[in-house]
């Protein structure tokens, strides 16, 4: 019986899953916390893992400087090239390994890495260290085929996603370092996303007067002056929900304020009290448009408010992902393969999330988002606590990735 590539490339996974799993774990049990973002470290031992492989990988750190300037402390990021033949297109494979740190109420290590019923356990198991393995092996087996191909792949293993991007693939992009024909990104297995939101990150400092608790009429309470400012962003809120998107997986835009801080002790009136809010933005609407209405509507409702100024400072203004038409091929592939390796069909649809792959579409490049992931943001508890990935997912993706490079490079 002939042996077709595409099952020739799901028994070499097959063959080689322990191995991958292996190198997850390990991937798994270097912290890369962001912040404080010390990831320098994470790339060292990820280039060593891939030179255990025969990849070699190009160490590009970003200058201190700009890292220092970004609130991190290091970035190196990696490039692994491999060329089967001079035609043909470059598809590019992106995975940050940065990641928020761990929070309470594990139940397990955050970076033991443990398996326990089909599961990998870990801070970053999900998001996005497991596509370091499902880009990583995918790649191998294709070499590992022997069959004629043309183009080559490249593996982006980058340090910045979660404050934005711009110092992973945004400055690999920038310094020229790479410029893939077609790019797959890091996400989840049962869908291939062509669009996210875009996000705008504001700090917001509201200024008062401090004094006493004895005499507060003598004082302003920055305090009181923020929750008024809160309960307008939070109204605000409310009328996002009749924004709706026409592009399917979105639903409509949303505000949130994740962080404040202020004040210098029980008994003194807070002169001054500081807040960070997201509004993630629907493909849709236009960024300019939306920070110059938040800006309006905080200074409007501090002038109501006597002795109380405010500084609005972005933190983040990273634009929505747009479908490029020349992500049609990646699409058809992975979906054709999705379907026969998950048996069921895979989507092509939008997230609420934002990621770093925007940047790729901004400078022209058609990318899309598929990797090894559940259903949901939810199911893998990415951001929470015991975050977690199913390890037959891993396995399945990678062959969904193998099988589609391999129909764009045959």
């Amino acid at each position: 019986m002939t042996t077709t590539p595409h099952q020739a490339l799901d028994a070499w996974i097959e063959a080689h899953f322990d191995e991958q799993v292996r190198y997850l774990q390990a991937l798994v049990q270097v912290p890369t916390d962001t912040p404080p973002g010390n990831n320098a470290p994470h790339a060292e031992r990820t280039a060593e893992l891939l030179r255990g492989f025969g990849l070699q990988a190009e160490h590009h750190p970003v200058p201190t400087a700009r890292v220092e300037a970004a609130g991190l402390q290091s970035i190196t990021n990696l490039v692994v090239r491999h060329r089967f033949g001079e035609a043909g297109p470059t598809i590019g494979l992106n995975a940050h390994g940065d990641v928020v740190p761990p929070g309470e109420g594990w139940t397990r290590d955050p970076y033991g890495a443990e398996i326990e019923d089909g599961r990998l356990y870990g801070r970053a198991a999900a998001v996005s260290k497991s596509d370091f393995a499902t880009f990583t092996f995918a790649l191998r087996a294709l070499q590992a085929l022997g069959r004629p191909l043309k183009g080559g792949v490249e593996l982006y293993f980058t340090y910045d996603e979660e404050f934005g991007g711009e110092l992973g693939p945004g400055w690999l992009l920038e310094q020229g370092l790479i410029r893939p024909d077609l790019l797959i990104a890091a996400g989840f297995s049962y869908e291939v996303v062509t669009a996210h939101n875009g996000c705008l990150q504001m700090e917001v400092t509201v200024h008062g007067k401090m004094a006493h608790a004895a005499i507060p009429h003598t004082g302003v309470d920055a305090l009181q002056a923020a929750v008024q400012l809160l309960n307008a962003l939070y109204r605000e809120n409310e009328r996002y929900h009749g924004i709706v998107s026409q592009v399917p997986g979105i639903r409509h835009p949303y505000l949130n304020v994740g962080t404040i801080a202020g004040g210098t002790n029980t008994n003194v009136v807070p002169g001054k009290v500081s807040f960070k809010l997201d509004r993630r933005m629907i493909p849709e609407e236009r960024p300019a448009e939306v920070e110059a209405q938040l800006q309006r509507l905080i200074e409007e409702t501090a002038a109501r408010l006597p002795g109380v100024t405010v500084e609005v400072r972005r933190l983040l203004l990273a634009r929505a992902m747009q479908p490029l038409p020349g992500n049609a091929p990646l699409v058809q592939a992975l979906q054709a393969h999705g379907e026969v390796v998950f048996g069921e069909p895979i989507p092509a649809m939008g997230t609420p999330l934002y990621t770093d792959v925007r940047l790729f579409c901004e400078r022209g490049i058609p990318a899309v988002i598929y990797g090894a992931g559940p259903r949901t943001v939810l199911e893998s508890h990415a951001k929470r606590a015991d975050e977690r990935l199913v390890l037959d997912d891993l396995k399945r993706a990678t062959r969904v990735v193998a099988r589609a490079l391999y129909d764009l490079l045959a």
